[in-house]
């Protein structure tokens, strides 16, 4: 099942969430991974703390896996803030003329990092 997030504290839940589901303690989760129940604690109360790195190998013990999905290309999927992943027009740059494939338009990044 998906469980979309658009919150930092959605991240928080799931993996709280997901923990209890696999039935692990925090000290059984840090076990798995090498580290002290302390710094589990540390990932589940404050998510963004952690490295993407550590964020994936948690969900990795626990069955569960990051998706990033293009919204704008899944039917029914509204994305969860308008205009991010999109970069404005600054009016200097010339409108589309509507002359590229709908291929070419969604291989383009859209924004910028």
């Amino acid at each position: 099942m998906d469980y979309p997030i658009a919150l930092p504290n959605q991240l928080k839940q799931h993996l709280r969430s997901l923990r209890k589901a696999r039935g692990l303690t925090q000290a059984g989760l840090a076990q798995l991974l090498g580290v002290v129940q302390s710094r589990v604690a540390d990932i589940e109360a404050n998510p963004g703390a952690a490295g993407v790195e550590q964020l994936l190998q948690v969900l990795s013990v626990l069955n569960a896996q990051g998706l990033i999905r293009d919204s704008r290309l899944t039917p029914g999927v509204k994305a969860a803030t308008p205009g991010v992943g999109r970069r404005a027009r600054t009016g200097s740059e010339p409108a589309a003329t509507g002359n590229a494939s709908t291929a070419d338009k969604n291989d383009r990044p859209q924004g910028e990092w």
